[in-house]
């Protein structure tokens, strides 16, 4: 089953994620929601993974949420009203916490997007933290177009990520966002000629990272994140704490001696995860 929804690929520590349905516009069925995180952290808990790229396949990123999905309801006649809305808030929890598994994982995330990127697919990237485009690329925040406001992550991290006045010209609107403007506006880090360079970019600033100490990147992105979310007061407190913990100079050292001696530092991978608890 995840075969026909996702395909994952390991090459030298960097994994590529690619999304696999072209037939439907990679439109997000109903198994995606929990298979793309429970893949998401598989990788995180084997401790050898050091980047994630996340592509697609076809002529388009994404086209959001699969209609399907809003479709196949539970049967909810006879429940209390209360008791029925407050299990919508825990399955729009659900939903948010299919992409919020980027944000924890231990390695950086690099997004390359081809076409079309709408909906949901704009939830996916804004989680990410690198993005690369085609000349050919939009992106769309279609809730609004069919009547809803986006819930599952665009707007707490989308207009931290670009400027905000851009941000809600795309909400309030439904307008598609090009290639040329998301660089501009700062989404995307690069715009590519076409669906290869566009993963090729991706592909060669993971590999870059992965070259790096796992241990480092891994603070770098948990102290990022924090800060974007926090005070430079409290940034700084939170800085000082991992560094007590998880500094020491191993990593340090292999790094000036591989500069030295003119070759590529070899870091010990992440631990995986403990399934004794």
């Amino acid at each position: 089953m995840t075969d026909e929804i996702i395909k994952t690929t390991i090459d030298n520590k960097v994994a590529t994620l690619t999304l696999n349905r072209p037939e439907a516009l990679n439109a997000f069925a109903r198994p995606f929601w929990k298979l793309f995180p429970k893949t998401v952290e598989e990788l995180d808990s084997s401790g050898e993974i050091r980047a994630l790229v996340i592509a697609s396949t076809g002529k388009h990123f994404t086209a959001g949420m699969d209609l399907s999905v809003f479709q196949t309801k539970p049967d909810m006649s006879g429940v209390e009203a209360g008791r029925h809305r407050a299990e919508m808030m825990r399955t729009v929890a659900r939903y948010q916490e299919t992409f919020n598994c980027l944000e924890r994982a231990r390695f950086p995330v690099i997004a390359a997007v081809q076409g079309g990127c709408i909906g949901g697919g704009v939830d996916l990237i804004s989680a990410c933290d690198m993005r690369y485009c085609t000349e050919d690329a939009f992106f769309c925040i279609q809730e609004i177009n069919i009547g809803m406001t986006a819930d599952v992550g665009t707007f707490p991290r989308l207009q931290k990520v670009m400027a905000e006045s851009v941000v809600r010209e795309m909400a309030y609107t439904g307008r598609r966002l090009n290639a040329d403007r998301a660089y501009a506006a700062g989404l995307v880090n690069e715009v590519c000629s076409d669906a290869d360079a566009a993963l090729e970019a991706a592909q060669k600033a993971a590999r870059e990272i992965a070259s790096k100490s796992p241990l480092a990147i891994w603070g770098t992105k948990e102290i990022m994140n924090f800060g974007r979310d926090h005070t430079t007061s409290d940034t700084l407190k939170q800085m000082a704490t991992w560094q007590s913990g998880m500094f020491q100079e191993d990593d340090m050292r292999e790094a000036m001696t591989a500069s030295q001696e003119k070759r590529t530092p070899v870091f010990d991978d992440l631990l995986p995860d403990d399934d004794v608890l």
